[in-house]
Parts: C-alpha cells; structure tokens; sequence
C-alpha cells in the first residue's frame, strides 16, 4: 500500500512540475486561433442560420494571461420556400484578454473578456447595423502537444448595443444584457432582420489553437 502511495505521488509531483514548467514556458509565446460558432432554427418551411468565424491572434505577456485580437465575419440568413428573406454579412473586429488555470496535466481552464465590435448590413433592405459588446467567456483548452491545443468556449455573459439604421426611416438603438444568452431578441431588431432571431454572437465555439 505505501509502495503505491508513494507511486501515485510521485507521478503526481511528476504531472503538476510538468504542468508549472509548460505554463512557465508560454510567457512571450504567441498564438493563432479562429473561433467557430453555428446556430440553426427551422419552423415549418422557414430556416434561420447564424455563421462565425473569427480568426484571433495574440501572445502571453504573463505565463497564465493572453492578450489578442480577432478579424472575422458573420453571416444570417433567413430562408423560405419564397426564398431569401434576408442576407446579413457583417465584419467582426473584437480585442480579448484571457486567464488560464491549470486543471490537470495538459488540461486547462480559462475565463475570457472580449470586446466585439460588430459591422455590416442586411443586403436585402440595405439595413445597416452596428454592435458595440461586453462578452465574459468561460472554456477549457487542452494542450495536444506543446505546439497545438483544442479549445471550446462558452458565454457566461454578454452586453451589447446595437444600432440598426434603415435605408428609409429613423435608426434604433437595442440594448440588451444576457446571461449565457437567455435573453430574448428585442422585437423590432427580430423583424428587421426577417426574423432571423440574431444573436450576432454565438454563445458556443470551438477552435484549434497554434503555439509558436
């Protein structure tokens, strides 16, 4: 019993000093990733798709914080029999800073505050639309090997301000708070986008990460 006592503490001595001198090593490290985020919601004939890719880059100015920034796209459709209700394409530019905890071995835990800045318009009405967010994001991120990694995300919070600024008539400004958006689209921003029920982000992603 001693004997595997002593066994099971010294792999475990051996896991934890392997871990500290990996997390040691990411100070000044740099790294590529790209968040993906789907929705889908079909009723009857009608089916409305939410699409996010948004490539990020950054490096670790400490050995457990990362600060980065990311340049991708959004796309919503809203589709029916009678065809295209609406098209979105809007461009995402959004500043993230991250802090990482060890959880076991080369498994981590990370909490992520991100500043999306979201622009764009629905090309069916000439729609622009303009979004401002606060976003708090909890995932975990498994090292492969030192030089890759898997990672999935999800919302805990989200803020945002969004402007929607017709072609003819006055612009509105939506405001909306959620916890792991459980909020309701407002309304008017629902119709506007053909009842596409948009979140302009999605509340979970998954990405690969590069090291170097």
């Amino acid at each position: 019993m001693k004997k595997i006592l002593t066994l099971i503490s010294i792999v475990f001595i051996g896991l934890t000093a392997k871990a500290q001198d990996s997390n040691q090593g990411l100070k000044g490290a740099w790294f590529a990733t790209s968040q993906f985020g789907y929705q889908q919601t079909k009723m009857a004939d009608l089916k409305n798709t939410n699409l996010s890719v948004i490539p990020i880059v950054g490096t670790f100015i400490t050995p457990s914080v990362a600060v980065g920034a990311g340049l991708g796209f959004i796309n919503i459709k809203a589709d029916s029999k009678a065809g295209t209700a609406a098209k979105t394409d809007l461009i995402v530019i959004q500043p993230l800073a991250r802090k990482y905890w060890n959880v076991a071995g080369s498994l981590y835990f990370f909490g992520q505050l991100a500043v999306p800045i979201i622009t764009g318009k629905e090309k069916e009405t000439d729609l622009k639309v303009n979004q401002l967010g606060l976003s708090v994001s909890g995932g975990f991120d498994y090292f492969v090997t030192k030089n890759f990694s898997v990672e999935f995300s999800y919302d805990l919070a989200n803020f945002t301000s969004t402007t929607i600024d017709p072609k003819d008539g006055e612009k509105t400004t939506v405001t909306n708070f959620g916890l792991a958006h459980v909020a309701n689209v407002d309304p008017f921003y629902n119709t506007a986008l053909a009842g596409s029920n948009p979140n302009l982000t999605s509340p979970l992603s998954v990405g690969f990460k590069f090291i170097f």
